[in-house]
C-alpha cells in the first residue's frame, strides 16, 4: 500500500470555499467576524472599520465594513463580481469567493462555487429556507459542490432555540438531499455576537457540533481528485535546441485531475497516438510522481506531434473524442445564447469552433421545473444545451470530473465569456430531444 507524502498532505491544507445567501442574511457580518476572531484582519483595516463604525454612533466594530466596500462597488456599478479574500489558520490555508446574494447575480455564484470545495449557503433563523437558500442550494448541486455547509444565522434574534435550528435544518438537509448534495453540515451561528464562528457558544449548550471555523478546519478536501481519471492538458511544449539540452521535448502543463509515474502508458488526444512517460521534470527536479494540481513536464519515449490543447491521458483511461456535445450551463453574459450562435468553445487549454445546436429546456431553479425549447438563454439563465464543435474534443462528464468535464463559450467577435458549460446530465436533466435541421453554415 502506497504511503501518503508530505507534499500530498501539503496539497490538502488549502480549502477553497464560497458563500451565498439572500439579502441581508449576514453574510457580510459573517466574513467579518470569521477574519477578525481568526486574527486574520490586519491592524490598519480593525482601526478603520472602529474609526468608521464610532462616527455612525455604533458602541462595536460593524465587522461586516471588511467586505461591505466590495460589496457596495457591487451594487453600483463599477464592478460585478465575486470578491475573494485569502486568510490561514494554523490549521489551513483559506480562499474564500464571496458571491452576491441578489437574484440576478446567480451567474457570480456559479463563478465562485465551480471552484469550490465546500458552499456555505447562510440563512437568517427568522426567515428560514426560502427562494434563494433553495436556488443556491440547487446550484451547489449543479456543480457538484462536495460539500455544503448551512450556517443558520442570528440565532440571538430567535432566542437560541433549538427547535427553531432543527426545523430549518431539517427542511433544508431533505431539499439539499433530493438533489444530490452528497453532504450536508448544519451549524447554528450569530455573527453579530460570536457564536459558534470562532469560539463554542455558551448559549447553545444544545449543540454538540463544530464551530463554523472548526469544520472549515476539518472537511476533507482531498476526496478524489488525486484518485480520479489522470488528465493534463498541454499547455506549452518546451524545446530548448541549446547545447545543455539539445534532444530535450518536454510537454508543460498542470495536472488537472490524477495522478501520473514514469513508465505509465499514455495517449496523446485528440490523436490518439499513444507512448509511455519517460520522466516528469517539477520544479527543475525529476520525480517519479506528480498528482493533481502540480505544475509538471511530461517527457515521452516517442516523437510525436504534440501542441498546446492537446490532452496527455493514461492508455488504459482515455475520454471518447466527440464533437457532440450536451450539457448544462449558465449564461453570463447580458447578449443572449441563441439556437444557431456560432461560439468559440474552450475546453482546458484547447479552443474550437462550435455551434449552438439546440436549447432543449432552461431551468427554473426555484422548484426545478423545465421549460422547453426556450430558443434563447439570457442572462443568469441555466439551461441544457446540445454542441456540435469543428474538431473532436476529449471530453469528461462533468460528474466524473469538474476540470475536464467543464467549459466556457466565448463570442468569436469579441472574445466575451458568454457561457459556462457542464458536459453531462444534470440533477434534473430533461428527456433527450432530437436535432432538428441542421443550420446553414458552421455545419461540422
Amino acid at each position: 500500500m502506497s504511503t501518503i507524502t508530505t507534499e500530498e498532505l501539503s496539497a490538502t491544507t488549502l480549502l477553497r470555499f464560497a458563500t451565498a445567501g439572500s439579502v441581508d442574511d449576514g453574510k457580510s457580518t459573517l466574513v467579518g467576524r470569521l477574519l477578525h476572531d481568526s486574527k486574520s484582519v490586519l491592524t490598519d483595516q480593525l482601526e478603520a472599520v472602529q474609526r468608521v463604525s464610532a462616527d455612525r454612533g455604533q458602541d462595536a466594530p460593524d465587522l461586516a465594513l471588511l467586505t461591505d466596500g466590495l460589496r457596495a462597488e457591487r451594487e453600483q456599478g463599477i464592478t460585478i463580481d465575486v470578491a475573494y479574500r485569502y486568510f490561514a489558520t494554523p490549521r489551513r490555508r483559506f480562499i474564500l469567493a464571496d458571491t452576491p446574494g441578489h437574484v440576478q447575480y446567480t451567474r457570480n455564484m456559479v463563478t465562485g462555487a465551480s471552484t469550490a470545495e465546500l458552499t456555505v449557503v447562510l440563512v437568517d433563523a427568522r426567515n428560514g429556507v426560502v427562494e434563494q437558500t433553495r436556488r443556491h442550494a440547487a446550484i451547489a448541486a449543479l456543480l457538484r459542490v462536495p460539500h455544503v455547509a448551512l450556517a443558520v444565522n442570528k440565532m440571538d434574534l430567535v432566542e437560541y432555540k433549538e427547535t427553531v435550528f432543527a426545523a430549518i435544518a431539517e427542511e433544508f438537509t431533505a431539499y439539499a438531499s433530493e438533489l444530490g448534495v452528497p453532504e450536508i453540515t448544519a451549524i447554528p451561528i450569530s455573527a453579530l455576537a460570536g457564536d459558534n464562528v470562532v469560539e463554542p457558544s455558551a448559549n447553545m449548550d444544545w449543540y454538540g457540533g463544530p464551530t463554523f471555523l472548526e469544520h472549515l478546519e476539518s472537511v476533507p478536501v482531498a476526496h478524489d481528485l488525486s484518485h480520479c481519471h489522470a488528465r493534463l492538458p498541454v499547455q506549452y511544449v518546451i524545446r530548448p535546441q541549446n547545447a545543455e539540452h539539445p534532444d530535450y521535448r518536454g510537454y508543460a502543463g498542470q495536472i488537472a485531475a490524477g495522478t501520473f509515474r514514469v513508465g505509465e502508458s499514455v495517449t496523446v488526444l485528440p490523436s490518439g497516438r499513444a507512448t509511455k512517460i519517460s520522466g516528469i521534470d517539477l520544479l527543475g527536479k525529476s520525480v517519479r510522481t506528480a498528482w493533481t494540481t502540480q505544475s509538471v513536464t511530461l517527457l515521452l519515449e516517442d516523437d510525436i506531434d504534440i501542441s498546446r490543447g492537446d490532452l496527455i491521458v493514461p492508455s488504459k483511461d482515455a475520454p471518447a473524442t466527440t464533437q457532440d456535445i450536451e450539457a448544462t450551463v449558465c449564461h453570463v453574459a447580458d447578449a443572449p445564447l441563441t439556437v444557431g450562435h456560432r461560439v468559440l468553445l474552450k475546453h482546458g487549454t484547447r479552443t474550437v469552433k462550435a455551434i449552438v445546436k439546440d436549447i432543449p429546456s432552461r431551468l427554473t431553479l426555484d422548484d426545478l421545473s423545465l421549460h422547453p425549447h426556450p430558443g434563447q438563454l439570457v442572462a443568469n439563465d441555466i439551461g441544457r444545451v446540445k454542441i456540435r464543435t469543428a474538431e473532436p474534443l476529449p471530453v469528461d462528464s462533468y460528474a466524473d470530473s469538474r476540470r475536464t468535464g467543464s467549459f466556457i463559450l466565448i463570442d468569436p467577435a469579441d472574445g466575451t465569456t458568454l457561457t459556462a458549460g457542464m458536459v453531462g446530465e444534470s440533477f434534473a436533466a430533461p428527456e433527450p430531444v432530437k436535432d432538428g435541421t441542421d443550420d446553414d453554415g458552421w455545419d461540422f
